[in-house]
């Protein structure tokens, strides 16, 4: 039995989406190391001695998903781990279905030394895009593959073709509180208005609820999905809906659920899986001129999971026990 530390980002978070990565991340973990202890470690607040400890005397530990990456990691800390902290871990941590937070320059000199002192060196590194993979590969981590976020990876050919191609007659949607457009997100509401009997609107984060009262004064025709997974969940598994939003990870639960789904693309994340993996993402820019047109079109989902990348990062670790 081997414990393996397990960077959660779940741990001490507002928003939702990070529940719904770390819930596929542990499904596959455990799928994994199933005769292992996981220790959970947050990443979202600045890691104590005692985490440290955890690690040190782990296996490895696994970086679950999520921007957890940035070319400035001493100012955006999603990962809140300083440069002399990496000395006393050094070479013990593996990426899992990570990304690179927006697009951006060169990584400066305090990054590149972080992750040469963080990463593993004999491991291969899970990363969600091509994006990531080239930032990653550019600074000599050559050991990246593109295996998608773990999220996806049960979205196969055999899942895709159950999920609906025409309009149901009820949609949840959602809106990004930190990434605000009004008149676009406007837009989107006042059409699913138009075109769906019934709309719902999930809260994936705290003040996503407050940005939908900034934008519409009588909401009475939406109805408030909880902000917890569970609420998600239970309503996706007894809902037939569709989901339009600019929530990334709130369109994948959904097409976890076989959803009819259109994410609207407001950061690199979504584009970049849309290029890669054929998401159904439409950019907030072209809402107005392709949105009610895709809704109300029979479309299906084709979603190209890298299934070799995934099997050769999954059979490492059995190689090496």
């Amino acid at each position: 039995m081997k414990n393996i530390a397990v960077l959660d980002t779940s741990i001490v978070t507002q928003n939702v989406g990070d529940e719904i990565i770390m819930d596929s991340v542990y499904r596959e973990l455990h799928h994994i190391f199933n005769e292992d202890m996981f220790l959970k470690i947050p990443t979202h607040e600045i890691i104590g001695l005692s985490s440290l400890s955890l690690i040190r005397n782990s296996e490895f530990g696994i970086v679950g998903g999520s921007n957890i990456l940035s070319s400035e990691m001493n100012r955006y800390r999603q990962w809140k781990i300083k440069i002399l902290q990496s000395f006393f871990i050094k070479n013990k941590m593996i990426l899992l279905g990570v990304g690179w937070r927006n697009y951006q320059q060169k990584p400066n000199f305090y990054t590149r030394k972080l992750l040469k002192n963080l990463l593993n060196e004999e491991y291969l590194h899970s990363v969600r895009d091509s994006y990531t993979e080239k930032k990653l590969k550019d600074e000599g981590f050559q050991n990246v593959i593109n295996t998608a976020c773990p999220t996806m990876w049960q979205l196969t050919p055999g899942h895709c073709q159950q999920i609906p191609k025409k309009k149901q007659e009820k949609v949840v949607f959602t809106l990004t509180d930190y990434s605000k457009d009004p008149q676009n997100d406007r837009f989107l509401i006042d059409t699913l208005l138009s075109n769906y009997e019934e709309v719902f609107y999930w809260v994936q984060s705290r003040k996503d609820l407050i940005y939908l009262n900034e934008l519409v004064k009588d909401a009475n025709r939406i109805k408030i999905i909880a902000p917890t997974l569970k609420a998600y969940t239970d309503f996706l598994e007894f809902s037939e809906c569709d989901y339009v939003g600019t929530r990334l990870h709130g369109g994948i639960r959904a097409l976890q659920y076989k959803k009819r789904t259109i994410i609207i693309g407001v950061d690199n994340r979504a584009i970049e899986k849309k290029k890669d993996f054929n998401l159904n993402v439409i950019e907030r820019n072209d809402l107005k001129s392709n949105l009610e047109g895709m809704i109300n079109s029979e479309f299906e989902t084709k979603i190209n999971i890298p299934m070799e990348n995934i099997a050769m990062w999954k059979s490492q670790f059995i190689s090496k026990n």
